[in-house]
């Protein structure tokens, strides 16, 4: 019996249809049904009813997937296991990231990742949130720096820092010249807005800060980076809510307006698997932890 017979059962399990098991699964249906026939020899019981295209575990297949699920989170928790030790024979350190620690991070702990393990080879991996926790679980990247924390008992999240959402607009926009900007305007304003895939947790905050403060504006545009934010409200095609790192890279055309009300703040946070014992993460976090005053050892 190989992972690959658990897999394929598990997934028809979870889905209780071969066609859509087979999608997920990118196979074609009747090679998935013959390796499940194959599981059910090997085994001696049928695991699956099959009735008029409907799919049931039987008494025994509840039993088996309980069994299989385990099997393959163990299976999972070995390969993590290799992963990070050849990580470390090797002298790598996988590093996920969104493009605010390029900026407020690396500056930090990559001098001091030099200084500590000269023949440490760094590896940067520009993912989405999701992607770097997915990244972690697998144990393709050793720490990862995210817009939102997992709840995952497997990781260690700790927020390193709040940070102000700011308005920026056109140079040539009706309020550019004003000292500051009531809310209010935003009212049928036209608004470049981050998507929702790209980047979730900054649409999330400004959806729900919109919501919240009753406001009605016009999404002309949705920006899957950051830069392209800039670069559109540059060209005037509306304003934009940004995390305050990306002032810096404003351009002449590109105007930074204060709020008469508060705006949302965006969080960052480092993350890491509890069982990874690479030596630089503990560096890592004892620099964050000079750098930004947080406590990252509670």
């Amino acid at each position: 019996m190989e992972l690959r017979h658990l897999r394929y059962f598990v997934t028809v399990a979870e889905e209780l249809n071969f066609t859509r098991a087979a999608e997920k699964l990118n196979t074609v249906q009747p090679s998935l049904s013959q390796q499940i026939k194959d599981l059910e020899r090997e085994v001696d019981a049928q695991l699956l009813e099959r009735n008029n295209r409907k799919v049931e575990l039987t008494e025994a297949g509840q039993a088996f997937l309980k069994e299989a699920l385990l099997s393959l989170e163990h299976a999972e928790r070995a390969v993590q296991a290799a992963r990070q030790i050849a990580h470390v024979h090797k002298g790598q350190l996988n590093i996920g990231f969104v493009p605010v620690a390029e900026m407020k991070i690396f500056p930090y702990i990559m001098p001091n990742i030099r200084a500590h393990f000269p023949e440490l080879k760094a590896l940067f991996h520009s993912l989405t949130d999701a992607e770097q926790f997915s990244a972690l679980r697998q144990g393709s990247i050793d720490i990862a720096f995210t817009r939102y924390r997992d709840q995952s008992d497997e990781f260690e999240s700790v927020q390193i820092f709040d940070e102000p959402l700011t308005l920026i607009v056109p140079k040539n926009s009706p309020v550019a010249e004003m000292p500051y900007v009531s809310i209010k305007k935003f009212e049928n304003q036209d608004f470049v807005i981050s998507d929702e895939q790209a980047s979730p947790q900054l649409h999330k905050i400004i959806d729900d800060f919109f919501r919240q403060s009753k406001l009605n504006v016009n999404v002309v545009q949705y920006s899957t980076n950051i830069l392209l934010n800039v670069n559109l409200v540059g060209m005037g095609v509306g304003w934009s809510l940004v995390p305050a790192y990306v002032i810096p890279l404003l351009g002449d055309n590109i105007v930074v307006k204060k709020t008469l009300e508060p705006l949302p703040m965006i969080a960052l946070y480092v993350s890491y698997r509890k069982n990874n014992q690479h030596p630089a993460i503990e560096l890592i976090l004892k620099v964050l932890k000079e750098k930004f005053c947080v406590d990252l050892f509670k």
